[in-house]
């Protein structure tokens, strides 16, 4: 990893009426450190750089409460209707109308896990309270693609010209659903450029999409680790590695499984078989495992840390610190065809 951190933020004492130091998006803040934000004082629990308090889905911050003289918040404007007001953390399904802290009505035009509704791209305003619904002032985003992803069937296609048929675009998007902050964080180049290092790293992963299994099957008994209770039920050859990011081992398909709510354990083929199922495990590992490296994958992007971040994530030592530079580079140069694919530039730190 190259560049240094710069305006690393140390820990500050304020009281609960006093504000914080505001908080600021492109700062980096040690764990301790305190900030507020929209009227409220809150506390890193660990590193972070541009995670909004209350807002960013990864519980980095704690919030403190009030401040400014204030122990509550300073009420909406009233306006005549009895919509709820946002709830930081809260899911609101599509169609939700909330009333945010600046007074104004905000619709939730996909299903949110409750994303602040000024940064994120799910909401559109206003709606007025006396019946009527106005025109927007500022128009919701336009998807670049029916299905709300950030990359189009046809850039799919452009990027995975040999694909295997099992590999479809419908899958993708159908398994998009199941990590709804994948691709739809942050800017519009933010968000692109998570997609192309998601595609990028996949694409490394299987031979631009084309193999669905492990190919060297003289491995495929290795992947029974017999020391976990549930053992290996569907088979001591079964949990070889499938998919985009090719999952393999009992207990990562037992892991996967449970997160997505699938009986992967006991049937393992599931992820060769089905293409929504295959794009969510792999999904499953760009959203929540850091793997052999610091964080994961979709943190890395989000939070700037560059695209070699990620690399380290999925195969750490293996690749990175100049084991096999050779591979890095085949990652990378995947990684810059495809944002250039989707109009959008590479940022820092591509390699590990």
């Amino acid at each position: 990893m190259t560049g240094a951190l710069a305006a690393v933020i140390p820990a500050s004492a304020a009281s609960a009426a006093d504000c914080a130091t505001a908080w600021s998006s492109t700062k980096a803040y040690q764990g301790g450190a305190s900030v507020s934000y929209k009227g409220r004082n809150w506390s890193a629990k660990w590193w972070t750089q541009n995670e909004t308090p209350g807002a960013s889905g990864s519980g980095v911050w704690a919030d403190k409460g009030a401040c400014g003289g204030s122990t509550t918040p300073a009420p909406a404007p009233s306006t005549g209707c009895s919509h709820p007001n946002w709830v930081a953390g809260k899911f609101y399904a599509t169609g939700a109308i909330v009333r945010y802290t600046d007074g104004k009505l905000y619709r939730a035009e996909h299903d949110n896990p409750g994303y602040d509704p000024v940064i994120s791209t799910w909401y559109w305003e206003p709606y007025a309270c006396n019946g009527s619904t106005p025109a927007p002032t500022t128009p919701p985003p336009t998807d670049p693609a029916p299905s709300g992803f950030v990359v189009s069937e046809a850039q799919f296609n452009q990027m995975f010209p040999n694909r295997n048929s099992f590999y479809t675009y419908k899958g993708l998007t159908a398994a998009l659903s199941a990590y709804p902050g994948f691709a739809k964080t942050g800017s519009d180049t933010v968000r692109k450029q998570e997609a192309a290092a998601f595609l990028a790293n996949v694409n490394h992963e299987t031979g631009g999409l084309v193999h669905v299994v492990e190919q060297n099957t003289a491995n495929y008994s290795h992947y029974c680790d017999r020391s976990q209770s549930y053992g290996c039920p569907a088979g001591q050859s079964a949990y070889y590695g499938r998919g985009p990011i090719q999952l393999s081992w009992n207990f990562n398909y037992k892991a996967a499984g449970d997160a997505l709510g699938i009986n992967l354990l006991n049937n393992p083929n599931l992820v060769q078989t089905d293409a929504a199922v295959a794009w969510k495990t792999a999904l499953w590992y760009w959203n929540t495992q850091s793997g052999p490296g610091t964080m994961t994958p979709h943190n890395a992007m989000v939070n700037g840390r560059g695209f070699g971040e990620t690399i380290r994530s999925i195969n750490g030592s293996l690749e990175c610190n100049g084991r096999n530079p050779a591979q890095v580079q085949s990652r990378v140069a995947s990684y810059q065809k495809f944002v250039q694919i989707l109009g959008t530039t590479p940022g820092g730190n591509l390699s590990c």
